[in-house]
């Protein structure tokens, strides 16, 4: 997360990070791009559920609104589309009522205010989402992801796919739904505020949270998958749960796996076991209440549903999920109604729209496979929970549960669009940290590459000045600062490093050389037993916990780590010299001569290796074999 930090710190000035000046910019830019829509007219849909909708009118009675659904018709009947949101008619009769009529002015300015404060929101919800959950003593949340939070949320608050969603009144149900979605996520952070101990948590606000995503579904259906995000939260965040060392140790049938810590806990069982109960219980009433049958739509709303082969189907739904994702990255033509044939259905493979879908695949799975590949925990997290918040807000209308009554509806990426801004503000960062030149970590760099310790090391402390948390710099420097014997300094860095990112395998794996050197071996061991857990395959570390063991006179321990630094890289030539040198120095001439000859035939041009395994020879009289 500190890596991510810096890489946008040229983007993000200091001056807009302290939370309320953050927050400010964000309310404000989101209300200039929206205020325009002030002045319009009620269009469209607005007609339906606000104009013609008797349930606004004083004369209805407010119970009735618990009966009929968004448009005002009662869920009983069979033209009823079953969309069930009293609490935005609620808003809308209050609108009506204080506006003294159908005044669409008092109506678009809630929506814009909603929208600006949706905006606010998402400054904490991202901090939380990028730089995990951590409080201080006294209870208040600490801001881990100040620069990534803003550029997510200003990112959110500007993009032209909520237009609809702003402009449009009826799109007060997703502003409303996901004003308590995030409410919801908020409060299911807080249960975790007063937590001293690992795993516990309030119970309380666990309860509130559901009752908050049940608020947010009776404002818009989707609302109620703010409790699987709540859960993919917890298993990643509170749990820390790895998926990839889970499935290789369900692959390798790993007898480990039953002592998995997030599946011992308590605490998190009785969680997933709130979150599962209160969400069943929340479907089950809807169910109940729209009569316990499915809406009813035609062939125009949704063609794709009516078409008799399972293969068009699924091609055309995906197809659709690609126009989705497409709006998010190149919102150039927006549509208020995708219906009426404007999206012919794909009814072959050859149609040249296949490519989209091949496409959008090919880009879920590749970041898929870094969320469960990549050997950073943070971009593991990050990745995760982003394309958490991209699909599962949007499985509602993914036609995979149910037939839904439009084919493409921009209403509908307003909540996912959070997650494609999370994965590109991720992408913002990876970009910079490319592309970005004369920055003091990349000039110290090149310093260092060079040679000229002295100025890499005045340009490596310029930017751990500038970003206390540039673990990064403070590995480079800790380890220019071992080679000039400067070892107490070093310790100070790699140690605060590993501190700030728990599982930087480089950092501790340089901290444990730098013990070595002070003659700390418990700690060097337990520094390099630690970069290990974090790097399963890491070579280095092993060939320098050899070399520790080695010092220690542990001489079955250190041909062991170098034994495996070999096969993790059999072309390690230090490893397998120092095997060679250590089997002949304690007398097992045979044994090295075969750890020798097995090096050569992988690395048969080495002249260290060769050397080592001549002395074995002569040694043992072989003084023929030797010449050669």
């Amino acid at each position: 997360m500190a890596e991510l930090e810096a890489d946008l710190d040229h983007i993000i000035p200091s001056s807009v990070l302290p939370p309320f000046w953050a927050k400010l910019v964000v309310g404000f830019v989101s209300l200039l791009c929206f205020a325009r829509s002030y002045d319009g007219d009620f269009v469209f849909d607005d007609s339906e559920a606000i104009v013609n909708n008797k349930d606004l009118r004083a004369e209805t009675p407010l119970g009735d609104l618990w009966h009929h659904d968004f448009w005002g018709s009662r869920l009983s009947s069979n033209t009823s589309h079953k969309s069930y949101r009293p609490l935005t008619v609620l808003t809308f009769r209050v609108n009506y009522y204080l506006s003294g009529g159908f005044h669409p002015v008092s109506f678009h300015m809630v929506n814009i205010l909603l929208h600006g404060g949706i905006s606010v929101l998402m400054v904490d919800v991202f901090s939380v989402l990028f730089g995990g959950l951590q409080y201080t003593s006294k209870g208040r949340r600490l801001n881990l992801a100040p620069r990534s939070s803003l550029l997510a949320a200003l990112l959110f608050a500007v993009h032209p796919v909520h237009t609809e969603c702003v402009a449009g009144v009826v799109g007060r149900a997703d502003l409303l739904g996901a004003l308590f979605f995030l409410l919801s996520f908020l409060g299911y952070c807080k249960a975790f505020r007063e937590s001293n101990k690992e795993g516990t948590h309030s119970t309380f606000w666990v309860l509130l949270s559901i009752i908050l995503g049940a608020v947010a579904m009776l404002c818009k259906e989707q609302g109620i998958t703010v409790l699987g995000l709540n859960a993919v939260f917890d298993i990643l965040v509170i749990g820390k749960f790895n998926v990839l060392e889970i499935v290789q140790k369900v692959l390798h049938k790993d007898k480990s796996l039953e002592n998995t810590g997030v599946l011992r806990n308590g605490g998190f069982l009785f969680r997933m076991t709130l979150l599962a109960l209160g969400g069943a219980g929340v479907l089950y009433m809807r169910w109940k209440i729209m009569g316990t049958g499915p809406p009813a739509f035609t062939e125009v709303d949704n063609p794709a549903s009516f078409a008799d082969s399972m293969l068009v189907r699924a091609i055309n739904y995906n197809y659709y999920y690609s126009l989705n994702a497409w709006l998010l990255l190149c919102p150039w033509w927006l549509c208020f109604d995708w219906s009426m044939g404007c999206i012919p259905l794909i009814k072959s493979v050859g149609d040249w729209r296949v490519i989209a879908l091949a496409a959008l695949w090919f880009c879920i799975i590749g970041l898929i496979c870094q969320a469960l590949c990549s050997e950073d925990t943070h971009k593991r997290r990050i990745l995760t929970l982003g394309l958490g918040f991209l699909i599962i807000p949007f499985l509602p209308a993914s036609n995979l549960f149910f037939r839904v009554g439009f084919v493409v509806a921009e209403r509908v990426l307003y909540l996912p669009s959070a997650g494609y801004c999370m994965l590109l503000t991720l992408g913002f960062g990876a970009l910079s940290k490319h592309t970005k030149k004369k920055v003091h970590y990349n000039v110290g760099k090149n310093l260092a590459d060079k040679g000229n310790q002295t100025a890499a090391i005045r340009y490596y402390r310029e930017a751990v000045r500038l970003n206390p948390k540039y673990v990064h710099a403070m590995n480079n420097l800790g380890n220019i600062l071992k080679e000039r014997n400067e070892l107490q300094e070093a310790e100070e860095l790699l140690s605060l490093a590993v501190q700030i990112q728990p599982d930087f395998a480089a950092a501790w794996m340089n901290l444990g050389i730098v013990q070595n050197s002070l003659k700390r071996f418990e700690a060097a061991e337990q520094s390099y037993r630690t970069a290990i857990k974090h790097r399963r395959k890491y070579p280095d570390c092993y060939y320098n916990l050899g070399r520790l063991y080695a010092d220690l006179n542990r001489h079955v321990d250190a041909l062991n780590a170098w034994r495996n630094a070999t096969v993790l890289k059999p072309e390690h030539s230090l490893a397998w010299n120092n095997m060679i040198i250590l089997l002949d120095n304690t007398g097992n001439l045979a044994q090295a001569e075969a750890v020798g000859r097995e090096a050569l035939g992988l690395i048969p041009n080495d002249h260290s290796l060769m050397f080592s395994l001549a002395n074995v020879l002569g040694k043992s009289q072989k003084y023929k074999v030797c010449k050669l």
